[in-house]
């Protein structure tokens, strides 16, 4: 051991004051050490200050707004909060900041100087405290706890934020449209929907963010790297708050509980989005339509009804589509996969709304009336096709002949007519169709099958349409009726031709 380590270790150790306090001296300098954590100070005044980390001490008040700091540095700092003086200015780009330490990580970022290196997954960080904080992700160090609650955190200024929840304190508000928030940078998010300002460009396909980090997690999506995996079955994430989201799918751990229904949920997110289903709360708008919204991504893909953006893409057939789902029920025209299974009958289904409307037909639930003539569907779509019935709506057009339809099948179906096209063909005497319906009936011809018999005179039928149509003449309903002069018919056809009469 050196003289000078002699001197650090052993003796010239004298108690300063209550505080704990002891003096070494080397080389002439005298050092302060604190025998709590045992870290040296060559001043005095530096071991004091350091010492109020230990006490949580903060003798130094702003008088604006009363809050204390340990340090007279901080409190000067943060008074520039108030008076907005920021004295030092980036010479590069012309920012300027309340403090000089901040400018100089600032720099860093046209110098792109990442200096600090992680040991564990070799991540590069222009600041030794994003380092710092970084490396807990990897230890699952959570130094921060909160007194009400006993939450834990990496990072202090997470806690602080936190600790908002319980005061339900929200110091930064929306000069625009008075909104709070309990983050500064989450207000200045925020404004950006009002300015409609996209400062992060991806340098790739030129596509504009309002957040640098959307920016970093779409750059991903064209190196396709997934940094982020699941230690359980393996998927990989864009974000680390997506695998976090995952991981719990495994523990089936649904923390979060709505007072109003008792429905539990795994994501506090997830709570309350489904809290706005109680206060019909929508605080999501369209500019370009008003529509409202209860969530945010329900309008972003409304929005694209709008611009007709279609961001996903089939790699078979190339179709595009604006909402990821309809391109995962796509794919299973390809992969003629059929993961929904009907309990009663096993029929398999490739869309789960198909297998609940399918579910109607054994327990013949028609939960949809119409309030015109009180038909019950089982279907909304249903519903809304019949309505068009009373109305003689017909929304879709041939573009070829004009003759419109009041369902898009019916058109489909039609402009066939014009292409020839008969894409339904017989296995037995291979003739086509333009219908699959049509080639349906056709082939109770060859099972000589009439399938639909009347229960009133038992005249039997092979098209279910056709009994329809007849059981009128038993019923007298007459469901058709003339705009002009309310005459009523029992087919749509007679009240088309009557309809004539009056142009």
């Amino acid at each position: 051991m050196t003289t000078d380590a002699h001197l650090i270790n052993d003796v010239y150790v004298g108690a300063i004051d209550k505080n704990h306090e002891s003096t070494r001296n080397l080389n002439n300098k005298n050092f302060f050490t604190r025998e709590i954590c045992g870290k040296q100070f060559l001043q005095k005044y530096v071991a004091k200050n350091h010492f109020r980390s230990h006490t949580n001490e903060k003798p130094f008040s702003c008088d604006v707004c009363n809050k204390n700091f340990s340090h007279k540095s901080s409190l000067k700092d943060h008074l520039r909060t108030h008076t907005e003086e920021k004295p030092f200015s980036c010479d590069v780009c012309g920012r300027r900041f309340f403090r000089k330490s901040t400018l100089n990580q600032h720099f860093q970022t046209h110098t792109n100087e990442k200096p600090f290196s992680c040991d564990v997954c070799n991540k590069n960080f222009s600041h030794k405290n994003s380092l710092k904080e970084h490396s807990r992700t990897h230890t699952k160090e959570k130094l921060f706890s909160c007194d009400v609650c006993h939450k834990e955190f990496s990072q202090k200024s997470h806690l602080n934020v936190h600790l908002l929840t319980h005061t339900n304190e929200k110091p930064f508000s929306c000069e625009v449209c008075g909104k709070g928030f309990t983050q500064k940078c989450d207000l200045k998010r925020h404004y950006q929907t009002h300015t409609k300002e996209k400062p992060f460009s991806c340098d790739v396909c030129g596509k504009g963010f309002s957040r640098k980090s959307n920016l970093n997690v779409h750059l991903l999506t064209h190196t396709d790297e997934m940094p982020f995996s699941c230690d359980v079955c393996g998927k990989k994430f864009f974000r680390l708050c997506s695998l976090n989201r995952h991981c719990q799918t495994h523990t089936n751990k649904k923390p979060f509980t709505c007072d109003v229904c008792s429905k539990n949920f795994s994501h506090k997110c997830n709570l309350n989005e489904h809290y706005r289903i109680h206060t019909n709360e929508k605080p999501y708008s369209c500019d370009a339509c008003h529509k409202e919204f209860s969530r945010k991504n329900d309008l972003k893909v409304h929005y694209r009804i709008h611009t007709n953006e279609k961001p996903y893409s089939c790699d078979i057939c190339h179709k595009l589509f604006s909402h990821k789902s309809e391109l995962k029920v796509h794919y299973r025209i390809h992969t003629n996969e059929k993961p929904y299974s009907c309990d009663v009958c096993h029929k398999d289904f490739s869309v789960k709304s198909n297998l609940n409307v399918h579910l109607r037909t054994h327990t013949d639930e028609k939960p949809f009336s119409c309030n015109v003539c009180g038909k019950n569907y089982s279907q909304k779509n249903d519903l809304k096709v019949h309505y068009r019935v009373h109305t003689n709506e017909k929304p879709y057009s041939c573009e070829v002949c004009n003759k419109a339809f009041s369902r898009k099948s019916y058109l489909n179906e039609h402009f066939r007519t014009h292409t020839k096209e008969k894409p339904y063909s017989c296995d037995v005497c291979y003739k086509d169709f333009v219908c699959k319906s049509h080639l349906n009936e056709h082939l109770r011809n060859h099972r000589n099958e009439n399938s639909y018999s009347c229960e009133v005179c038992n005249k039997v039928f092979s098209r279910k349409c056709h009994l329809k149509r007849h059981f009128r003449t038993h019923t007298e309903e007459k469901p058709f009726s003339c705009d002009v002069c309310h005459k009523n018919f029992s087919r749509n056809s007679n009240l088309n031709a009557h309809f004539r009469t009056h142009k």
